[in-house]
């Protein structure tokens, strides 16, 4: 493309230019307004319609499209260029990218004619036109309303991203050229805010990932992460398949490559000699380092790296199953059956005691001076006063039936969670039960990080493959310690079952790492959370004048840092392209004409998902500034001129000259100069110059709305080609679109040939 000699690109045009092309507004306004159906109303968001175009020139216009009510809002919807061979439907739906089907959708595929959230659009003739869907008008149009609300048949607004939009109706079900999508956002939820559209996963999706397995510490069957040491204690019997070791004892490993800094084998027995003991079960850290532990039968233990044997004392009475920290610094609980005591530990010394009903098992609040005590085999839970050491209630353990699972309390809320079989029974601070979550596997321990309020549950597979509820493999769930909800992705833990022990967790303050056991494997699995790209910094929509330089910025943060990309669309968010070299978080340009409606997208990358920015639009006006001639590019015989919107140009926008320069347009009820290559608006009349130009009103000389173009051929990109008269088109659209621009302040934006040079 070449410019005028002595011509500036964008050059303004005169003040008698400017008064006309005022008017000429008005009186578009005025004409596309009468031309509102009477009785029609107009929304009050009509002022923010947008527009999107298909991958076959289809075009879509949604009324509204933020600020919707979350409850449910009515918005219209108007499609021109369609294909009258292919039915479609009209509805709100999740939005999975490009090539990708939208769905789920609101109120699913209405093939009954009743739904109010979803319409379906049939090519005339059709044997399911009439009751059940209604027929494309003339040129592939159609004029519908549907109902969206934020929530609802599996659709969550909130938790993914939603567009209005159209595919193909069930019969074509794998036919992608129908799609056309535009975004929508209800109050509270606005385009372009942190967070980004998860591709495959929600955006900030947190998962964890097996990084090591630590197999030093034999059959490992309890764990403790110490809160100032940060030694990783590891409580462990003898592991069957190493006949030539026995690995009895208490492991200290370093957490962040699980090598043996210290094994503790001897413990003093019933005699008090040392002897090669298994360490059962840990009952909580000493100051600065260290454990005290519970090893069998009846031997209450404490030990820290370094030692050759742990210190302890050997209890009368049952076999102990159960221990957890005392009252005070000296003391530890115990459970020996049904029996709990409180007893010194360097004497063994029993402090108080009381029987209960039943159990074996149980978990000490002490912040709220409550012990919850589990009898499975009664299908109860006992809460015991600390404080009192009395028996407070008795709660029914719904499903127990018998099987063991294990009691935690959650030091954040007070509540106590039991395994019982497959579900996890939550009973509050009252002893109120409050939720059950119901897992695949057999519930066998939980963690609790207050940090993040994150309960953290894992869950054992049987091990009998003759039982077809069996595969052998376990899982790692995370919830919120509040408000229960799923926090994680669940995690696979293959061979991790029940044969061989009790699996065990513990977790690093922060929830960053989680340490599992596998009694069946003899190893120790290390997680590493892992968390999906969430946008913190998203770009806007922006405008610039042609030449100007212009900048996007957008920041996102996940685990591992995950890496950028910029796209771009030329068709309306329909296909979008990597803009190369486009790496870094923000994307420096220099505007050009040719970008005008141009979309953006910043795209975040790591080992967990995808997530994008919503899509900004780039907006180019011409240059302001000085320059003698009339338009951008007239020259003598004109040439082929591009339209935007309810006017004709010749290669470009009139400039200084007045109404009759060359490349000019005429203003709004004005004439047109006599030169080449001037234009006509609404309300006037062609110059005397050879050709002819299509517009949204008409073509040749005197066309209303939009006028003829003199000197060439003008081609207008919004009406699919003709009058909308001639293709039977509604005037919805273009009402819309009028709105629109009405509540912008602005009612005509004509748009200079577009240039190459500078556009990605």
């Amino acid at each position: 493309m070449t410019s005028t000699p002595g011509s500036a690109p964008g050059t303004p045009p005169s003040g008698r230019g400017r008064l006309r092309r005022r008017a000429g507004t008005a009186a578009v306004a005025a004409l596309l307004l009468a031309a509102i159906p009477a009785g029609a109303a107009v929304s009050a968001d009509a002022g923010t319609p947008k527009t999107a175009t298909g991958p076959q020139g289809q075009t879509l216009t949604v009324s509204a499209t933020t600020g919707l009510d979350p409850a449910g809002q009515k918005v219209r919807v108007t499609g021109e260029g369609y294909g009258l061979t292919t039915g479609i439907y009209v509805a709100l739906c999740k939005d999975n990218g490009d090539n990708r089907v939208p769905s789920p959708c609101l109120g699913g595929a209405d093939m009954s004619g009743g739904s109010k959230t979803s319409q379906w659009i049939v090519p005339p003739g059709d044997p399911y036109e009439g009751d059940l869907a209604q027929a494309f008008g003339p040129g592939g149009t159609f004029d519908v309303e549907i109902e969206v609300t934020a929530k609802g048949d599996g659709l969550d607004c909130a938790e993914v991203s939603c567009s209005v939009v159209t595919r193909a109706d069930h019969r074509a079900a794998g036919d992608r050229t129908q799609d056309v999508r535009i975004p929508v956002a209800f109050a509270g939820q606005e385009p372009g805010e942190p967070g980004g559209e998860g591709v495959d996963v929600p955006a900030g999706t947190v998962s964890y990932q097996a990084v090591a397995d630590f197999t030093s510490a034999g059959k490992p069957l309890d764990l403790l992460l110490h809160p100032e040491s940060k030694k990783l204690y590891v409580g462990a019997d003898n592991l069957p398949d190493t006949a030539d070791v026995d690995e009895r004892g208490l492991h200290v490993l370093n957490p962040e490559d699980g090598t043996s800094e210290s094994w503790i084998s001897q413990a003093p027995g019933s005699t008090g000699e040392l002897r090669a003991s298994t360490a059962a079960r840990i009952s909580g850290p000493l100051p600065g380092d260290g454990v005290v532990y519970n090893y069998p039968l009846r031997g209450v233990g404490a030990a820290k790296a370094g030692d050759e044997a742990a210190s302890g004392v050997w209890l009368a009475g049952s076999t102990i199953t159960d221990i957890a920290p005392g009252t005070t610094p000296e003391t530890v609980l115990v459970a020996q059956g049904a029996k709990l005591s409180e007893i010194v530990r360097a004497t063994g010394e029993a402090t108080r005691s009381l029987t209960l009903p039943g159990g074996a098992q149980f978990a000490a609040d002490h912040e709220r001076d409550a012990l919850w005590y589990s009898d499975f085999a009664a299908g109860k839970l006992h809460r015991v006063d600390l404080a009192s050491f009395e028996l407070t209630g008795s709660f029914d353990l719904p499903g127990a039936q018998g099987m063991a699972g294990f009691t935690e309390t959650d030091p954040a809320t007070g509540a106590v969670w039991v395994g019982v079989n497959r579900s996890v029974l939550v009973f509050d601070a009252t002893g109120t039960l409050v939720k059950t979550l119901v897992g695949k596997d057999l519930a066998r321990d939980a963690a609790f990080d207050t940090d993040s309020g994150r309960a953290f549950v894992v869950w054992q597979d049987g091990g009998d493959l003759s039982d077809p509820a069996n595969d052998n493999n376990g899982t790692l769930t995370v919830y919120g310690s509040e408000d229960f909800a799923v926090a994680a992705k669940d995690l696979s833990l293959p061979g991790n079952h029940s044969q061989s022990g009790a699996a065990s967790l513990a977790v690093e303050p922060g929830g960053g790492t989680v340490f599992v056991t596998s009694p069946a494997e003899g190893k120790i699995t290390k997680l590493a959370r892992q968390v999906s790209p969430l946008v913190t910094r998203a770009p806007a929509d922006l405008t610039a004048q042609d030449g100007e330089e212009v900048a996007l910025t957008a920041e996102a943060e996940g685990t591992p840092e995950p890496t950028v990309r910029w796209q771009v669309s030329t068709d309306g968010a329909q296909t979008w392209k990597d803009v190369e070299g486009a790496t870094g978080s923000e994307l420096a340009f220099t505007a050009r004409t040719a970008q005008d409606g141009y979309r953006y997208r910043a795209e975040f990358r790591n080992a967990v998902g995808t997530t994008r920015t919503t899509a900004v639009t780039l907006t180019v006006t011409a240059a302001t500034g000085g320059g003698e001639s009339g338009g951008d590019t007239g020259g003598d015989t004109g040439g082929t001129g591009d339209t935007s919107n309810s006017g004709g140009s010749t290669e470009g926008d009139s400039s200084s000259g007045g109404d009759a320069s060359t490349g000019g347009d005429s203003a709004t009820g004005g004439d047109s100069g006599t030169q080449s290559g001037g234009g006509s608006a609404s309300g006037g009349s062609s110059g005397t110059a050879g050709g002819s130009g299509s517009t949204v009103g008409g073509s040749g000389s005197g066309a209303a709305v939009g006028g003829g173009l003199a000197g060439g051929t003008g081609a207008t990109p919004t009406s699919g080609g003709g009058s909308l008269a001639a293709t039977g088109a509604t005037v919805m659209s273009v009402t819309l679109a009028a709105a629109g621009l009405v509540g912008a302040g602005l009612l005509v934006h004509r748009r200079a040939k577009r240039r190459t040079d500078g556009a990605f």
